[in-house]
């Protein structure tokens, strides 16, 4: 048969076998890592396989889970077991005879070969590297696939790095860690005859784990599977190695060796076993007897004597004439007999291969000459073999030409020149930036000049890093990534590791024995100095890649540049989508590249197509206790587990979840932090080693969604450290409201029973947990956390889990356990289970995510964990909360007040009847009704928060935390509402009650005498004037007798001001306490007149409410006065209030004075004394009289009713209403207003007066909106349109009878007429009894022509009032006469608690008014507060954001006068949160403010201006809106235009 012939009978049996597993659309080389990666429901959930294409996917997926079981997937279970019974003949010869070969079964050699086939270069590695670990043969030599030649699998092999300890190293405890491929170490190959019996591959096993449990590192035919036939494994020769562990007892032999197997006949694979006994120490040959051409090739081969071993092996039969064959060839290469080595069938496997060992021993002692597996290739080449890392030449050697610019230099000194970025400067600046946060080094300096002198460093070290230029190495680096090719990047990238770690291989192992003798003798200083020459001795990709995104860092935009690094961060991310990691955390200079990380980060975002869900873990563990190991194995990736160098730090990895989770899982892709090991016992004794833990434990488990605590051992000190780090961090979490789940891995915990017997030792873990979450506690000042399940949520039971050790054995030449992959597959299912178990739980995003990061190093720095109002995110939630609660809160206090309008008056109504009780019942029944509205209303409030809460898209779920306090928000406005509306009530009643008493009696006696007056006339023709002038005289003289008798009884309750009630005339001599006096006096009239300007009578209340005023005021102030002084304040402040409310009630009296009621109605009487005396009847003119006097002051009163609600809709609604949406939001444009307007009083009313202010500022912006366009009288007309409906349509329903027929047309109609009606607009307008009275009076008119004239006259009121309202210019008045203010319900929108700083008075912004916290986005230089310096008499210009997390201290009547560290603050002000300035631009609004009126607030505050530092003075205004801006996390969409 021709070779072209057997190449294609070859390619076929190839093609149908990649065909029968599936895999023939990735022949060849198509498969990659990337879809392995991958998270889906199979990579979770391992299925039994049910058809061949499933078996190629499931030895993957357990391969990379290192299952040394994977090999056994070879077999499919479609196939129900067969039924022994249901054969008929037991003993039918063919029944075990016949053809073994299925369609259904796989040799696992056939399948190891199609995967390598199909896999791509770099799965090849990954694969290899894999089984090596599971102690597998790998692929040697590869058989030929479609157009290719039998392939050297150099490169495949490239990335395996063993560790072993010869015996003559063993004393000192030494041991080699090297590639494998690049080891000269002696190299046995095992090859057969075609007529062989004996299993080499079975006896090799036995050889290779003699004095272990036996490992089938070679397939051989007893193994499942391995007895099926062979379609496309001849030809391969597989490779493994022994190491020794440098136990002489344990050892087989005592240096390594590689054992080379070919499958197959020899005859079959000539140019496979030329290569092998070519470069081989010895090969071994099994074989029963020798046929002719066996014969002829193994006499053609050259140095047989040294090389050749022959196995035979002797059977029954034609065993002489076999041993006779073998004999022959024997003495034609003149081997000696030692070479021959015979199996009879007295010696079993373990005997014969017993024997095999010490042949092997035996011929080691006479090597001489080695070669490493990397060193074949020039054999192989000359053999017409393939090699796979030719096609890699060009990029091995672009990493070779950086790797010669490192030359004879050392490593340190490499990195100082090439690597400059990474060096001094950028490690002093994250030193820098943290001094900046903490300022504990800033001696006797000013801390705000201090602050500026670090700025400036900062900058100084910024330009210095910008105008380095990259080093030659670093431009090829980045040129090679930059191809467009991504298989060439990625091979350019693995070359660079793998020369850098053989560079850093042997250089790190000197400094590494230093570094141990070092740790034993506990010299510290020795200890420091050898970790920071390991870490400047390290050198990989990892700092390339540091360093090309410090370059995009500190790049500016300028065009030279920007072209050249533009690009970057879209590089980075396509390969963070390719499966490689990032680095988040620089470790060795512990800092973050905060700007590279967002680009990079959000380039992925967009390539994904803004979906990001991030579901994050991170794994937390102490230093060599196998954390990547079992990251690694949970998601099959490839974290460093060995340290070949010593990069510090965190790096994130992304996994693409799979479209049958991401519906389950919510996310989009599983993000693995991996971190440097925790708690070094070597380095916990350097100063800083806690420190660089918990920040480096805070900033990752901050990140996380769920975090791994990994102990490998049970109960030792290291966890304890370890635990004690992750419940600090935990408990700092919680309150920023994230809530990870928490897992503790116990490995090397073994034993069926290990869950039950640990019971113990996992109650007294939570025990410990618990006593350390109360110390921490205490630490954070938490006395509310009391166990560690008030910090997460924690199962003794479900959240521990035992994993047994990693190897089955004692390395080097132990493989994975079995049991360590399943126990690690199991939690991987259960930890991803509890991600399901809320499927509301919405993961971040990527900008979300990034947010969560930034403000979290920034804590980091800081050393401060109060996060929760300077996270942005947060932040951004939390004034959406805010925007909807204002929505929610002014519906409900519209609700109530239209309810409270039409019961009001239902109320008053009710005076009609003489009945006080009735009255009372009244009101009784309405405050219940009252409080059945604020019950229903608080009910639905309450539900919009719950399902607001359920919402996905408005970050909710990181606001948790305040549900409740919204909640008691809710609760507080429903009773300050029923309160409110109750007071109304009664006051209502007791007016009215009042009025009706004294109105009633007079027009009593008036009607009287009008009537007697009619009748002494009738008989007399008297003019006109006469009958007015005797009207006039009978009038002043009945009405006068009326009212000083009624008067005299309303004077007796009077309050009269007293001389002992006067404020003592001498002032206080401190300019201080006499401001403070002016300002309480100021807020305290304010009060007064905005209560007295609504003509509503003020009870005692009022005394209590100005009194609770004046203290809280007080307190919030430094105590520089006697008890005399708040005494004469009060009393001077009670004083104003007496005087004010006295002038109220004259305006009351007024209101309710009979006489001046009645004198209204003077000419009404004489009128119809007129027309009475004339006997002549006027319809229109007495419905005119009945509209002027009883409908428009009701039509009035609606109208003013209903008005205040109306304005603040038309605010609310307008372009200005996202001024009001929320605190935060109100505090930013009035700020922005101040600084645009630039006007010096605005501002010293806003610091000094901050509540009149605001009042003062939301009633001028109501001006100007009422005064624009004539909106007050336009809303004033829409209300007019309503009622004047209202009654047109009550008036023709009244003139009805109940039959539906038209009243009789007589007089005594018209009382029928208006009962009906005001029984119709009850809920609408109350029309005055008396004042009915008044209009009827003697009435002549017939019903029927009264209504046509009623209607008449209500057209002329429509327009009268029409044309007052458009005239009418005086919106103040107005105002100030709406029972509901419109400036009120607006100030409590956005007043919020009215607390103030205690340091520089800053208002609070927190949400409600019962909120637990205080907090404001923007804090002022003390100055502004009116602080100054004791002995200089100048103003502070020092900032409380600085001074609380300084070491300066400070002293106040709260601390009675004694020092106290600003960072106590707390213990003083529990309620208030002051967290660092996030940038030192932060605060620029009020530093500018400061500067540009230093003179004047000293001149105004009769104090020295303040020194404030240079920078400051530098800061323009646009500086200063851009920090305003940036304080309070503002938007375009809230930047409202002023």
């Amino acid at each position: 048969m021709s070779t072209r012939n057997t190449e294609s009978e070859e390619l076929s049996a190839l093609l149908n076998f990649l065909i029968k597993l599936g895999l023939k659309e990735f022949y060849p080389n198509k498969l990659n890592l990337r879809s392995l990666f991958e998270v889906n429901k199979n990579s979770i959930d391992e299925k039994a396989v049910l058809s061949v294409e499933e078996i190629p996917w499931c030895f993957l997926r357990k391969l990379f889970k290192i299952n040394a079981q994977c090999r056994s997937s070879v077999q499919s279970s479609i196939r129900p077991e067969e039924n022994i019974e249901e054969i008929d003949d037991l003993f039918d010869e063919d029944l075990y005879t016949a053809d073994d070969s299925t369609d259904d079964k796989v040799n696992p050699l056939d399948l190891i070969v199609a995967l390598f086939l199909c896999a791509d270069s770099f799965l090849q590695q990954e694969m290899a590297l894999k089984m090596s670990m599971c102690q597998f043969s790998l692929p040697l030599l590869l058989p030929r696939g479609h157009k290719s030649q039998c392939t050297l699998m150099l490169w495949a092999l490239r990335d395996i790095v063993k560790e072993w300890c010869p015996h003559d190293m063993s004393q000192s405890r030494g041991f080699v860690e090297d590639n494998i491929i690049q080891a000269n170490i002696p190299f046995y190959s095992f090859v057969r005859l075609k007529n062989s019996s004996l299993s080499k591959s079975q006896f090799l096993n036995h050889v290779l784990s003699s004095g272990q449990q036996n490992c089938n590192i070679f397939i051989h035919r007893d193994v499942e599977g391995g007895a099926v036939k062979r379609e496309i494994a001849n030809g391969l020769v597989e490779v493994c190695w022994y190491l020794p562990s440098g136990g002489e007892n344990l050892d087989i032999f005592p240096e390594p060796i590689a054992f080379a197997n070919l499958r197959g006949d020899i005859h079959d694979s000539l140019t496979q076993f030329n290569f092998l006994f070519q470069v081989s120490t010895a090969t071994f040959v099994f074989l029963d007897s020798v046929e002719e051409n066996e014969h002829k090739i193994l006499s053609s081969l050259q140095d047989v004597k040294s090389k050749l071993f022959l196995v035979l092996n002797r059977k029954g039969g034609n065993a002489r004439e076999e041993m006779m064959s073998v004999k022959r060839l024997v003495d034609e290469l003149g081997l000696p007999k030692n070479r021959v080595k015979v199996k009879d069938q007295r010696l079993n496997v373990a005997e014969f291969s017993r024997n095999l060992c010490e042949v092997i021993k035996t011929s080691l002692i006479d090597v001489k000459d080695t070669i490493s597996i990397e060193n074949m290739v020039g054999k192989a080449l000359d053999l017409g073999l393939s090699v796979d890392e030719s096609k890699t030449n060009a990029q091995r050697k672009a990493a070779e030409e950086i790797m010669d610019g490192i030359g004879v230099r050392s490593i340190p000194h490499y990195k100082k020149q090439h690597l400059i970025l990474q060096g001094e400067n950028w490690k002093w600046l994250s030193k820098l930036e943290k001094e900046e946060c903490r300022l504990k080094k800033s001696g006797d300096s000013g801390l705000e000049d201090y602050k500026c002198e670090l700025q400036g460093e900062k900058l100084q070290i910024r330009r210095e890093q910008q105008n380095y230029n990259a080093s030659k190495g670093m431009k090829s680096f980045i040129k090679c990534l930059s191809t467009s090719d991504k298989e060439k990047r990625d091979v350019f990238l693995k070359w660079m590791k793998l020369k850098f770690d053989t560079h850093s291989r042997g250089k790190l192992s000197v400094l590494r024995n230093k570094f141990k003798e070092q740790c034993k003798k506990k010299d510290v200083k020795l200890v420091a100095e050898l970790d920071q020459a390991l870490v400047d001795s390290s050198l990989g990709t990892e700092h390339y890649m540091r360093e090309m995104g410090l370059i995009y860092e500190f790049s500016t935009n300028s065009s030279t540049t920007a072209d050249e690094i533009s690009h970057l961060p879209g590089l980075a991310a396509e390969m963070l989508l390719d499966g490689y990691p990032l680095e988040l955390l620089d470790g060795d200079a512990s800092n973050v590249p905060e700007r590279w990380v967002t680009d990079v980060l959000m380039e992925l975002h967009k390539k994904v197509g803004q979906r990001s869900r991030l579901l994050v873990l991170t794994v937390l563990g102490v230093q060599s206790t196998g954390k990547s190991t079992l990251l690694n194995t949970l998601f099959g990736v490839k974290f460093p587990v060995s340290s070949g160098r010593c990069t510090r730090g965190a790096f994130i990895l992304f996994l693409k979840v799979g479209e049958d989770l991401k519906s389950e899982l919510n996310c989009d892709f599983i993000v693995l932090i991996d971190t440097e090991g925790l708690k070094s016992p070597d380095l916990a004794q350097l100063e800083d080693s806690y420190e660089h833990d918990n920040q480096l434990a805070t900033f990752v488990i901050g990140l996380s969604d769920a975090t791994i605590i990994n102990i490998a051992m049970e109960n030792t000190a290291e966890m304890k450290d370890v635990l004690q780090i992750a419940i600090y961090t935990l408990l700092r979490i919680k309150m920023t409201s994230k809530k990870p789940v928490c897992h503790f891995v116990h490995q090397n915990v073994a034993g069926v029973s290990a869950q039950t017997k640990t019971m113990t030792e996992r109650k007294h873990l939570l025990d410990q947990l618990n006593e350390m979450t109360q110390i921490a506690a205490e630490m954070e000042k938490k006395p509310s956390i009391k166990e560690f399940t008030d910090v997460l949520d924690y199962d003794m039971d479900k959240n521990n889990w035992n994993i047994p050790g990693l190897w089955h054995g004692t390395p080097p030449m132990a493989p994975v356990n079995t049991g360590y992959s399943e126990a690690v597959a199991h939690f991987k299912k259960n930890l991803l289970q509890t991600v399901k178990r809320d499927p509301l739980k919405e993961f971040s995003q990527i900008p979300e995510f990034l947010e969560i990061m930034r403000n979290l190093w920034r804590a980091v720095k800081c050393e401060n964990f109060i996060f929760s109002f300077r996270n942005t995110l947060v932040s951004h939630a939390f004034n959406n909360l805010c925007k909807e609660f204002s929505q929610w809160e002014w519906a409900f206090r519209k609700r109530i007040l239209s309810w409270q309008t039409q019961a009001e008056s239902g109320i008053l109504h009710v005076h009609s009847q003489s009945d006080t009780e009735a009255w009372n019942t009244e009101v009784a029944s309405k405050k219940i009704e009252a409080s059945q509205q604020i019950e229903t209303e608080e009910r639905k409030m309450k539900e919009k928060l719950i399902n607001y809460y359920r919402t996905k898209e408005k970050l909710v779920h990181l606001i948790e935390a305040f549900v409740k306090d919204v909640l008691e928000s809710i609760s507080n406005l429903a009773n300050e509402i029923k309160l409110c509306v109750n007071n109304k009530f009664d006051f209502w009643l007791k007016l009215r009650q009042q009025a009706q008493e004294n109105e009633s009696q007079m027009q009593v006696n008036v009607e009287h005498w009008v009537t007697s007056l009619l009748k002494d006339h009738k008989h007399c023709r008297l003019s006109k004037e006469q009958l007015t002038k005797r009207f006039d005289k009978l009038w002043t003289g009945s009405v006068k007798q009326d009212v000083q008798d009624i008067e005299s009884r309303q004077k007796m309750v009077s309050f009269e001001i007293k001389d002992d009630h006067q404020l003592d005339s001498k002032n206080d001599k401190t300019t201080e306490l006499q401001n403070l006096a002016e300002s309480i006096i100021h807020s305290c009239t304010q009060c007064v007149l905005d209560k007295v300007k609504t003509n509503i009578d003020v009870d005692d209340g009022i005394t209590t409410e100005l009194l609770e005023k004046v203290d809280n005021s007080l307190q919030e102030s430094c105590k520089l006065w006697q008890n005399k002084f708040e005494f004469d304040l009060k009393l001077h402040i009670c004083g104003i209030a007496s005087r004010e409310c006295l002038k109220m009630k004259e305006n009351i009296q007024l209101f309710t004075d009979p006489k001046q009621q009645l004198e209204k109605k003077k000419t009404q009487y004489l009128s119809d004394f007129l027309d009475l005396y004339n006997q002549r009847s006027h319809s229109l003119h007495e419905a005119t009289n009945f509209v002027q006097s009883c409908i428009k002051p009701a039509v009035e009163q609606f109208i003013c009713r209903s008005l205040g609600v109306d304005i603040v809709d038309d605010i609310l609604t307008s372009s200005h209403s996202a001024e009001y949406s929320s605190r935060t939001i109100f505090q930013y444009n009035i700020q922005k207003e101040l600084l645009l307007n630039e006007d010096f009083k605005s501002f010293v009313s806003y610091t000094a007066n901050y509540e009149i202010y605001v009042k003062d500022w939301i009633f001028q912006h109501i001006l100007q909106k009422m005064s624009a366009d004539k909106t007050l009288c336009k809303l004033k007309n829409n209300n007019l349109q309503v009622i004047d409906k209202k009654i047109s349509e009550a008036i023709d329903r009244a003139a009805k009878e109940e039959d539906g027929g038209l009243l009789p047309d007589n007089k005594e109609s018209i009382t029928k007429l208006i009962s009906n009606m005001r029984k119709y607009l009850i809920k609408d307008i109350l029309v005055s009894v008396e004042a009915e009275k008044a209009a009827l009076f003697q009435i002549q008119s017939s019903c029927h022509s009264f209504i046509s004239c009623l209607k008449i006259s209500m057209k002329d009121l429509k327009d009268q009032l029409e044309e007052e309202f458009s005239n009418s210019d005086d919106i103040t008045e107005t105002l100030n006469k709406l029972p509901i203010k419109p400036q009120d319900e607006l100030f409590k929108r956005v007043f919020g608690c009215g607390q103030q700083c205690p340091f520089c008075y800053a208002p609070c912004e927190a949400g409600g008014t019962e909120h637990k916290q205080h907090h404001a986005a923007i804090h002022r230089p003390q100055g502004l507060g009116r602080v100054i310096w004791e002995s200089s008499r100048r103003l502070v210009n020092s900032l409380c954001t600085t001074d609380v997390h300084s070491d300066r201290i400070f002293r106040n009547s709260d601390t009675k006068w004694e020092w106290r560290p600003y960072k106590d603050y707390t213990d003083y002000y529990p309620d208030w949160i002051i967290p660092p300035d996030p940038t030192i631009e932060s605060s620029d609004y009020w530093k500018y403010v400061l500067v540009r009126y230093n003179d004047r607030f000293a001149e105004e505050y009769k104090v020295k201006p303040s020194e404030v530092p240079e920078a400051w003075k530098r800061l323009t205004k646009k500086q200063a809106l851009k920090g305003l801006r940036d304080a309070f996390n503002m938007k375009n969409m809230y930047d409202t235009k002023l």
